[in-house]
């Protein structure tokens, strides 16, 4: 008599985990923390509630695995930037990123880094935390990349790198703002000329 075997503990999942964890970003840079429940999740991802848990945890862990997805794909114009040779030509790449990758036709218009968190209560307070550390590393990786550029002589030396950093993040998120109440991509890039302006000479 033939026995029958259970399927071994370590099958395949029956959904494509990277297309339900694309689905997921969308939705929550679409809606937010608290504005994505977890019905338009797993409908959006196409999956259960247990294989939504079972392959991503809670919801505060889906939100940091789809802002990692997020910085990795969308917003990976921020770590390019940071290699370009001069400060200038970073604050250039940086601002320009935003305003496109804010304003892109195939998904929602904004920053999921900016709005995803911006009205949240208690219980979306994980979320605002990990939203707030996202985007002061994004401030701490451009500090540094700006004192690199003054012990270069390509900044001048009374430059603070700390505060160039922060007004780029602060022009930077105002571009999403803008894009998200439907501010075009060629006004969003003019918006992003003019505070180069002023970009201090070497």
């Amino acid at each position: 008599m033939e026995i029958q075997r259970k399927a071994p503990i370590g099958r395949p999942r029956g959904f494509d985990a990277d297309g339900a964890l694309e689905r997921a970003m969308r939705v929550f840079w679409e809606q937010g923390y608290e504005g994505a429940s977890l019905t338009d999740l797993t409908k959006a991802m196409g999956i259960t509630r247990t294989s939504m848990y079972a392959a991503f945890g809670n919801k505060d862990e889906l939100f940091r695995k789809a802002l990692e997805r997020y910085t990795e794909g969308p917003a990976a114009y921020a770590a390019r930037a940071l290699r370009e040779p001069t400060a200038e030509q970073v604050a250039t790449a940086f601002l320009g990123g935003s305003a496109r990758a804010s304003t892109r036709p195939d998904c929602p218009a904004g920053c999921l880094g900016v709005q995803g968190a911006l009205a949240v209560g208690d219980p979306g307070r994980n979320a605002r935390d990990a939203l707030t550390a996202w985007r002061n590393e994004a401030i701490a990786l451009l500090h540094d990349r700006f004192r690199q550029a003054v012990d270069e002589g390509d900044l001048p030396a009374e430059t603070d790198p700390g505060l160039l950093a922060r007004y780029l993040m602060t022009v930077a998120n105002g571009i999403a703002v803008q894009a998200a109440g439907g501010t075009s991509r060629d006004d969003l890039q003019q918006v992003a000329d003019v505070a180069l302006r002023n970009w201090p000479p070497a």
